[in-house]
């Protein structure tokens, strides 16, 4: 059986009917109910805690499990609906591996670093949020301690200068690529471990992966731009299209070393940058300016399911920026619910007229049922109730 409520049960949390999606964007209640909404759709897609299925794991896109759990942790702290939590907490243990590293056998052959880092990332959220582990394992702390302790022995001088490798093993396709979305996801979550545990080795290795990644020019400090990555095997040339998903992990990394070190200018210069860069690229002037969409992508109707869920990442990202730096609150803040109101006018799909399309920026829904779709929008709902108000003294 699954552990999470019924569609009728996700909306009576609330107060309010099971269907179609009306948000008042002032009311946290009404964003909970949206978050509720979507948060049962996207769990209507995992199947990892039915009978005979393996608890956390999508098998084609083992990173998914850590980007849903995350989420849904998220999702809980913020609304205190606890009806996933079994579930969550059951997959992220049956994926954490021997050595809690979530490095399991059946995936570590194929595993990149990126797809370590971004469970890494859902167990120091658990870890923040005081998610309740389970007795006798090891805490999320220490898992994603692990992962870290992990990744950095990964650290390559060899070649380009330094940096991690997208995948692991030199036999993977793309073994040759140092990308922004594996170095990103390091130097945040040596950022956070930082502030987290306030140990030095973390404000050295944030320090390290910030420092490499301006000089290999993943990071570039005139426009603040991300470029998806550096190729090892061809002089370290630069390549690859914009993504969302390389402009989070480095602007709320940003903030939160701008937050550890009380305001540096180093990192006040890099998170306005890069939080000017984002909203710039990712919230296009055509769509009125206050509307997030994955650019690359979106209009030509082309994103495939991993390139769909990355901007509901970004969401988070910017309600993470928040929090650790509030003077960005009234550049982000806008940003956040103007995409929340678009994205419930797509959630009007399916037979409840609750199910979530993706292009937010069209005015009805666009007749995708994606799990990824579903993600995204519970995390554009959730990053509303994350997100400090401007003189709420919430944080």
């Amino acid at each position: 059986m699954k552990a999470f409520q019924t569609a009728v049960a996700a909306a009576a949390i609330f107060g309010t009917t099971a269907y179609a999606i009306d948000i008042k964007i002032n009311d946290q209640e009404s964003i909970k109910h949206a978050a509720a909404s979507a948060a049962f759709n996207t769990m209507g897609n995992y199947t990892g805690n039915e009978t005979g299925q393996i608890p956390g794991a999508f098998p084609t896109k083992w990173w998914e499990g850590a980007a849903l759990f995350e989420s849904m942790i998220t999702y809980w702290h913020y609304t205190k609906d606890a009806s996933n939590n079994a579930a969550v907490r059951q997959g992220m243990n049956w994926q954490r591996g021997d050595n809690n590293d979530f490095m399991p056998a059946n995936y570590s052959a194929y595993i990149g670093n990126d797809d370590q880092l971004a469970w890494g990332s859902a167990a120091l959220t658990a870890a923040e949020l005081n998610f309740l582990q389970d007795k006798g394992v090891p805490t999320w702390l220490e898992m994603a301690e692990n992962v870290f302790n992990d990744e950095i022995k990964r650290w390559d001088p060899r070649t380009c200068g330094g940096g991690l490798r997208w995948q692991i093993f030199p036999y993977q396709a793309g073994y040759a690529q140092k990308n922004a979305a594996t170095n990103g996801k390091l130097f945040q979550l040596a950022a956070r471990l930082a502030h987290f545990t306030g140990n030095e080795t973390y404000v050295d290795v944030a320090n390290q992966a910030w420092d490499w990644s301006i000089k290999s020019h993943l990071l570039n400090t005139e426009t603040w731009s991300v470029v998806d990555t550096i190729n090892s095997g061809k002089n370290c040339s630069l390549s690859g299209d914009v993504w969302s998903r390389n402009y989070g992990p480095y602007m709320s990394g940003a903030a939160v070393m701008y937050n550890v070190t009380n305001g540096d200018q180093k990192w006040k210069t890099g998170l306005v940058g890069l939080v000017n860069s984002t909203i710039s690229t990712f919230f296009p002037s055509k769509y009125g300016g206050n509307i997030l969409s994955e650019v690359n992508c979106e209009a030509k109707n082309n994103c495939d399911s991993n390139q769909k869920a990355l901007k509901g990442m970004l969401a988070l990202d910017l309600a993470a920026t928040v929090r650790a730096a509030p003077l960005t609150v009234f550049r982000i803040w806008p940003k956040l619910q103007g995409s929340a109101v678009a994205a419930a006018k797509q959630c009007t799909g399916g037979n409840t007229h609750t199910v979530c399309g993706g292009r937010w920026y069209e005015p009805k829904w666009d007749g995708s049922d994606a799990f990824e779709d579903q993600l995204a929008a519970t995390n554009i709902f959730v990053a509303n109730l994350a997100v400090p108000k401007p003189g709420s003294g919430r944080h």
